[in-house]
């Protein structure tokens, strides 16, 4: 018999001699909250996700842990945007009014992480605050601290700044710690590519710039040495995760984070990853479940240890049917 044919053979030994090992655990489903109340409506961009208003918002965390999902990462869209997003970091912001309703039927049983951007918030879709037609770094990071904070008071079990402003990761640690939070993680967008696998987002969560791009504080996706600058800053700054934003393409990325870091590497499978999948198994083009455990596997293989995905009910569920994990 051939070497390693042994291994593969019986499928009970293929299992104990995997390289790749994953557990619902490490998966982090990202909802959508929507300022309002009883919607639960499909997003025509991202089929199979919806929105949620705060007083329904429960309905996919029982479809969460009913899968074997526990952790969430929450988006808002409010009712109100203006040139600063003051909805959010207004105590009553639809994030935090999802915050607080889910703390008060959950309890400890879920983990709630927040996403601190302003470009749901702004009326322009840029991540900050402007000077002009450009993105004033320093200027925007008091109210990322205001968002985090505010996140914090509600409920947030952990943050997670996505905006790329540099500095914003030590602003936010000196804030949260200032105001009582020591304990209180940084999950950091570090390596966040201006990608145009974000286009379904954008639309389900009316993100997308009025003008221009986010070129100019979103990386060039040509470099690797420069995500490993931005990693290593962040960590300097205090990050307690790493994160890696694409995936699917970006395993070199991720692989090169995971060796020059001893925090955990998470990873956001985006919702262009997503879609592509689910509307290609839609279409009868490719087996969509195998496609899906096969993408994710990848990302795991790479040196992910925690993967941010919008099918991770469906992953939770090949976990413990034993097709991945």
């Amino acid at each position: 018999m051939q070497r390693g044919r042994r291994l593969r053979h019986d499928p009970f030994v293929r299992s104990l001699a995997r390289e790749t090992r994953m557990s619902p655990d490490t998966l982090i489903w990202p909802l959508f909250i929507a300022e309002g109340e009883n919607i639960k409506e499909p997003i025509a961009a991202l089929d199979g996700q919806f929105h949620y208003s705060p007083d329904r918002l429960s309905e996919a965390i029982d479809e969460g842990l009913e899968a074997g999902v526990d952790k969430f990462l929450l988006f808002g869209l409010p009712a109100h945007k203006d040139a600063v997003g003051s909805g959010a970091y207004d105590d009553n912001g639809v994030v935090q009014q999802g915050l607080r309703a889910l703390r008060a039927q959950f309890h400890n049983e879920i983990y709630l992480v927040t996403d601190i951007c302003m470009c749901e918030y702004t009326s322009h879709g840029h991540c900050g605050v402007l000077c002009g037609c450009e993105v004033d770094n320093d200027k925007t990071l008091p109210y990322l601290d205001r968002i985090a904070l505010s996140h914090a008071r509600a409920g947030a079990d952990m943050v997670a700044p996505s905006d790329m402003m540099d500095g914003r990761i030590g602003s936010i640690r000196r804030a949260l710690d200032e105001a009582g939070y020591t304990s209180l993680p940084i999950m950091s967008y570090a390596v966040k590519y201006a990608s145009a696998y974000y286009g379904p987002f954008r639309d389900a969560a009316g993100s997308a710039p009025a003008f221009g791009d986010r070129r100019g504080y979103q990386m060039d996706f040509h470099n690797v040495r420069e995500a490993l600058r931005e990693a290593a800053a962040d960590e300097q700054e205090g990050a307690d995760i790493l994160m890696v934003k694409p995936a699917m393409s970006y395993g070199d990325v991720i692989r090169a984070v995971r060796a020059g870091t001893n925090l955990p590497v998470a990873a956001y499978s985006v919702s262009g990853e997503y879609a592509m999948i689910r509307t290609a198994g839609k279409a009868g083009l490719i087996d969509e479940y195998r496609v899906m455990c096969e993408a994710a596997t990848g990302v795991y293989r790479a040196g992910a240890d925690i993967l941010i995905t919008y099918y991770a009910k469906e992953l939770a569920g090949a976990m413990r049917a034993g097709d991945i994990g």
